[in-house]
């Protein structure tokens, strides 16, 4: 025995000696579910609340982490003869929100070199299902999910549900029988699902039932209404929704044909009961609960075949008032009412007994027992003090006499368990004159699933114990084939007239798809036998598949897809692509694979890559990959363009600082890495909030009319990633700039980045204003992005002095511009930037001589000394550029020169981008300028009506 209760603490409880003693096991983490070897009764999986799996092969008493990340009650064992060793474990894993991965890993060796991956690419999370032989992943591609099933742990295949299908959600009801059965929601489908049945290999499937009801369970879980019978292969009980009415179906022949209940003919008092079919019928609630404790509205049991216990309501549907308890002791061929009220039921000794307690808040001291399925019930007294009934168990199976009530007093009180011995009753053990024959039928139809079916059952008038030694007797012979054994195969819809025809969507010749030239293949005849059922002769040559020779053929309908199912890849990481072709002969038919960067490969077959063919891309960008199949009689070609990425790690805007009103300037987002991939912009300018600008440049151009702050916001979306900055932008109509240096030692204390840069930029204002005593509101003042360091002042105007006029503003502009370079000339701007650095601002000058004549007549010799500069400021740029690796570097245009843009510079000072090409831009700058008869200095640049 085992016990733990992780609410209380991290240990286990093991006793061996059945339940004299326990020992107490340290765990160094919290249970939250555990899941016992089928048949290896040491070994044991644990799942934690931190979603890690444990094993232990010691009965608890050490364990070993399995694996990390491991999706909740995602995790089976091995089945013998079915997977490679009994130690194996499948799993799904978490890799990210919406991603998740099929491994399967040893029981004590779950290292990635002994770790399995049977499904290559991503699944989707919470998808993993390994029923019986067959495994089920879902993964999502372009908003439709793809579900995969591999039968025999082969190769995964896409279920093939008919084409205009298009599930919203899809579960596996039933894996037994070697057949899936599968409850789908269809796109025009809320509150019910449709059945499907599915060939052997779990990938064909035919619609077995339109319309099941179902309902949520208390932990979310979806639950359809259908019931498989126990103890009988192939029935099955269904609450189907037809004109908003809810009726019970049954099916003898796994869905083959599914028809109403017939209703008792007389009531509990004998009284007879008037309900004609099919406009009155039986119905039952078929909720199976899952507590082991309380009883569900309906039971089965594999001991005790074509017994069923449900309850349900007499009418035109199904109702939830009124409800009755219904017994059926020949498969639900005729019912009975045995309780006119809600009663839980419980088999004992094989079904040999029945036990009834009513279902009741109120306390209780009453049991009914019946001997004879349900026709005579005897009441007993089980307590002597009425009890408020929480559960019922049989203990330890349905084979006993022996069961368990638990409840309590008073809701005050601790639970009370009462154990109930029914040996007592019985005075002798059955013998083989108890027993009698019971034929399985179908309204009187002997043959159900293709054989005769007949049981010993214990006669009602029996009162004796059968045990543990009894087990189910039958015997069976064969039937004829008729055409109620088949059903409609992949593809084929059953006409009002009972005929399978080919679906409108249908192509039957697609079949052979899979089909080798000169081999042969199975040329469906519109129908398959239902699975399981032996039928023989009869009709069976008629409806069965006729072996053909296979046809040539060229290839045709091959499909190219990632093994992600998207259209994405990361740079340097492993892409697998995978081939298929929906007709041809794979076999000979070769795939030549064009990577689109330059790269192909060529496989001699289709069968030589199921696993798919990986490649690396080398850089980012957009490639168009083709994949071509070819044989003797044809070719096809189809491709996909697949978007190479890198993450986009931070971005910069680059704008002017000032801008000049009504005038055009640019905006550049500039990328780190500046190759990333597929990008979009989308600009927010100015006053413009509402509507962004969306492109695909990294660069636009705007005006802006209004004088004041604008500010401009770009946004950069890349793959999953979305960065964003912000610029404000000081817009005037005139105004005066010029350039400023620094001493040296500035260079040394810069971090290049753009905090400290606002910082010392207020600094260098507060200094021009000390020394110069400019008004505050007429100087704005901006370090560059860079090394080595520069600034930039901009002049504006005081429109009290000027009234806005253009001549009135250019001559204040030229004022001030004296007063403030006749500061720097003299040295007296300066500022501490910490204790014990002094920093020095001065005007920035190209050369010590005068660059430009001032006289109207402009001599050789200083055009000749303008264009050396202009030649060693390029080779200053160049060195610069190749030693700090800059990431580019964009100019705008502003009044009639050109003004570089602040550049985006990385985090580490020792990577900035330098600025000293801002000498270079102010040389051109010079070269731009128009030579009239007006003389302009040099170290000038500003705007005005009269500006040349």
């Amino acid at each position: 025995m085992l016990l733990t209760d992780p609410e209380v603490e991290s240990s286990l409880l093991i006793s061996s000696d059945e339940g004299a003693t326990y020992q107490k096991y340290r765990l160094s983490f919290y249970i939250l579910s555990l899941l016992f070897h089928p048949e290896q009764e040491d070994w044991i999986l644990a799942y934690s609340h931190d979603q890690k799996l444990y094993s232990s092969v010691e009965f608890g008493r050490k364990w070993q982490v399995v694996h990390e990340r491991v999706a909740p009650n995602r995790f089976y064992w091995s089945k013998m003869g079915l997977d490679k060793e009994p130690g194996l474990i499948h799993l799904e894993t978490s890799i990210s929100e919406g991603q998740a991965l099929y491994v399967t890993c040893k029981l004590q060796n779950c290292t990635d070199a002994n770790k399995g991956k049977p499904f290559p690419g991503y699944i989707d999370p919470n998808s993993l299902v390994v029923q019986d032989e067959y495994v089920f992943v879902q993964v999502s591609a372009a908003g439709r999910p793809i579900y995969y099933v591999s039968a025999k742990r082969d190769v995964f295949t896409p279920m093939k549900l008919p084409k205009y299908t298009l599930p919203k959600d899809l579960h596996v009801i039933s894996t037994d029988e070697n057949r899936v059965v599968a409850a789908v929601q269809e796109w025009n489908q809320n509150e019910t699902y449709n059945l499907y049945v599915s060939d052997t290999s779990g990938v064909y499937y035919t619609l077995a039932l339109e319309n099941v009801v179902s309902s949520m369970g208390h932990e979310g879980n979806v639950m359809v209404d259908l019931y498989e019978v126990a103890g009988i292969k192939g029935m099955f009980l269904a609450n189907r929704k037809t004109d908003n009415q809810v009726k019970t179906h049954i099916t003898y022949n796994r869905g083959r044909d599914w028809s109403l209940l017939q209703a008792p003919s007389k009531d509990l008092r004998g009284n007879s009961i008037h309900c004609v079919l099919p406009y009155c019928s039986l119905h039952l609630h078929l909720h199976v609960s899952a507590n082991p404790y309380t009883s569900g509205n309906i039971a089965s049991r594999d001991t005790a075949p074509g017994i069923i216990v449900a309850s349900g309501s007499i009418g035109s549907e199904l109702s939830t008032s009124n409800i009755s308890v219904f017994i059926a002791s020949d498969a639900g061929n005729t019912w009975r009412q045995i309780f006119d009220e809600e009663y839980a039921l419980l088999y004992l000794d094989q079904g040999g007994a029945l036990v009834a307690i009513r279902h009741t808040p109120l306390p209780i001291r009453h049991l009914w027992l019946s001997f004879d399925e349900g026709r005579q019930w005897n009441k007993y007294s089980f307590t002597n003090t009425p009890l408020f009934v929480d559960g019922v168990l049989g203990e330890p199976g349905e084979e006993t006499l022996i069961m368990t009530i638990f409840g309590h007093v008073s809701h005050r009180s601790e639970w009370q368990l009462v154990k109930i011995d029914f040996r007592s009753i019985f005075n002798r053990r059955c013998t083989e004159a108890d027993y009698q024959t019971w034929h399985l039928h179908n309204q009187g139809e002997p043959c159900l699933m293709g054989v005769k079916r007949i049981y010993q059952k214990l006669k009602p008038t029996s009162r004796c114990v059968m045990g543990k030694t009894y087990s189910v007797a039958m015997t069976s012979g064969p039937c004829d084939c008729t055409e109620a054994d088949f059903e409609c195969d992949y593809g084929y819809e059953r006409r009002t007239n009972g005929k399978c025809t080919p679906a409108f969507w249908f192509h039957p010749s697609t079949m052979s798809r899979s089909c080798t030239t000169g081999m042969t293949f199975l040329n469906s005849t519109g129908y398959r036998k239902v699975v399981s059922n032996n039928c023989t002769a009869g009709v069976s040559v008629e409806y069965t598949a006729r072996r053909q020779q296979c046809p040539i053929q060229a290839p045709k309908g091959l499909h190219l897809v990632t093994s992600e199912g998207t259209l994405t890849a990361t740079l340097g990481t492993n892409v697998t692509f995978l081939v298929f072709l929906e007709e041809g002969d794979g076999a000979r038919t070769s795939i030549t694979l064009d990577f689109g960067d330059g790269r192909a490969l060529t496989y001699s077959n289709v069968s030589s890559i199921e696993d798919g063919i990986k490649h690396i891309y080398k850089a980012v960008g957009i490639y168009r990959v083709t994949a071509t199949g070819e044989n003797s009689l044809g070719s096809e070609t189809v491709m996909l363009y697949l978007h190479v990425t890198c993450q986009l790690e931070y971005i910069h805007l680059s704008a002017p600082f000032v801008a000049v009103r009504n005038k055009e300037v640019n905006l550049t987002a500039v990328l780190w890495p500046s190759q990333v991939g597929t990008v979009t912009y989308i600009w927010w300018i100015g006053n413009n909030t509402e509507q962004p600008v969306i492109t695909l440049e990294g660069s636009v151009a705007c005006t802006f009319s209004r004088e004041g702050i604008s500010t401009v916001t770009v946004q950069v979306s890349a793959g999953n990633t979305i960065l964003q900055d912000r610029k404000n932008i000081a817009v005037h109509e005139y105004f005066r700039s010029h350039l400023l240096a620094f001493s040296s030692n500035l260079d040394d204390h810069n971090p290049d980045v753009a905090e400290w840069r606002l910082d010392v930029s207020r600094v260098i204002k507060n200094s021009l204003i000390q020394a110069t005593s400019v008004a505050e509101d007429q100087l704005l003042v901006t370090i560059l992005p860079g090394l080595p360091t520069a600034a930039e002042f901009f002049l504006l105007p005081d429109k009290q002095l000027t009234e806005g006029k253009a001549e009135k503003s250019s001559a204040h502009l030229d004022q001030l511009s004296e007063v403030l370079l006749s500061a720097l000339n003299q040295n007296l701007v300066q500022f501490t930037l910490r204790p014990g650095v002094q920093v020095t601002v001065y005007a920035a000058h190209l050369s010590a001589a005068p660059l430009v004549d001032t006289s109207k007549n402009h001599s050789g010799s200083a055009m000749l000394m303008l264009l050396s500069v202009v030649v060693l400021g390029l080779a200053v740029f160049v060195i610069y550029k190749f030693k700090r690796k800059i990431p580019g570097l964009n100019v705008y245009a502003q009044m009639q020169n050109e003004k570089e843009q602040e550049m985006m510079s990385p985090a580490n000072p020792t990577e900035g981008t330098p600025s000293s090409q801002r000498d270079l831009v102010h040389s051109l700058e010079i070269l731009d300028t128009e030579f009239n008869s007006r003389p302009i200095e040099v170290k000038w640049s500003g705007q005005g009506v009269n500006d040349s």
